[in-house]
This record gives C-alpha cells, sequence and structure tokens, in this order.
C-alpha cells in the first residue's frame, strides 16, 4: 500500500483536503470520495469522454487521472455548471432539443460543450464536431447534440449582446 498524500482541490468552488493514495483516480475520489456523483465511468480509458471535468481551465478525462496530479487544482463537474433551479443554457437546450437520450454521457457533453464556447463563443457545425470528438453517445447520431450547442450558443450570445446577464450560474459579459 502506497503512502497517502495530503491533497487539496476546489470543486465546484468548494475547497476539499483529504488524505488519499497518490494512484486514486480523479474520477472516483469525485464519486467516491465526494459525492459528486454527476461525471460518470464509462471506459476507464479516457475514450467516451463521460467523465469530463475542467481542471484549471482544460476539459479532462477524470478516469486516467491520478487525484495526485490534480492536487492544487480548480475543478468544475456538471453539478458546478447549474442545477435544476438554475440550468445553464446548454442544460436548458439539451433538454428542449433532444441532446440527450439515455443521459449517461450527457454530464461529460456538457462539461466539454462549456469549455468549448468559452474557447469558441459562435462555433461552425463542422467545429462543434471536432470539439466534441472525444465525447462519445452511443444512444444519438450526435445532430441533436449539435442542435443543441448551437441553440445555447446563439442564446448566450444573444445576453451577451444586450449586456451583462447572468446565464446558469456563469456572467456574460457584452464584448465592448
Amino acid at each position: 500500500m502506497s503512502k497517502k498524500m495530503h491533497i487539496k482541490l476546489t470543486v465546484n468552488g468548494k475547497d476539499e483536503e483529504f488524505l488519499a493514495e497518490p494512484r486514486e483516480l480523479l474520477i472516483y475520489t469525485l464519486r467516491e470520495r465526494l459525492n459528486i456523483t454527476g461525471p460518470h465511468i464509462g471506459c476507464e480509458t479516457s475514450h467516451c469522454g463521460a467523465c469530463t471535468v475542467t481542471l484549471n481551465g482544460k476539459s479532462v478525462k477524470a478516469c486516467t487521472m491520478f487525484v495526485a496530479q490534480a492536487d492544487g487544482a480548480e475543478v468544475t463537474t456538471i453539478e458546478g455548471i447549474g442545477g435544476p433551479d438554475d440550468l445553464h443554457p446548454l442544460q436548458t437546450a439539451f433538454k428542449e432539443h433532444h441532446g440527450l437520450q439515455c443521459g449517461y454521457c450527457t454530464p461529460g457533453m456538457i462539461t466539454r460543450a462549456t469549455k468549448l464556447l468559452e474557447e469558441n463563443p459562435n462555433p461552425t457545425e463542422e467545429e462543434i464536431r471536432f470539439g466534441m470528438a472525444g465525447n462519445i453517445c452511443r444512444c444519438t447520431g450526435y445532430q441533436n447534440i449539435v442542435k443543441s450547442i448551437q441553440a445555447a450558443a446563439a442564446e448566450m450570445n444573444a445576453a451577451a449582446a444586450s449586456g451583462s446577464e447572468a446565464v446558469g450560474n456563469q456572467k456574460v459579459e457584452a464584448a465592448e
């Protein structure tokens, strides 16, 4: 058994400190230790993207990252993007445009799509498909996922154009 490490994370804005074996995977830390169950365990090889989280501003697959690698990091999961009473535009769009079926991949899809829209607020269909390529959905043909991301982008861009408005739990500022 490995010697345990003192780990500090900020997860969805909340500071967390605990002891963990360095080889513990981030996905298990989130789900089992911190009871954050939005990110799912799918393939455990980083191919499916069900475990996608944002770590220090970048999309990562939590199933192949050791918690020791994340020590000191800021982690955002689907739970930090929006909630039942304050849906993010992507969550609303996935619901309204049928961007989900069984829902297993949805938390990873929305988490990745959030970063995609931060990086490119007005992506083309091709850019969306390329940007989402690391997230697999076994139920849909992806068309409604693409439509959902396009609809959310349009809503977020309209909110930004009309001034400073809260979108989900994120603040959108108008471009000057």
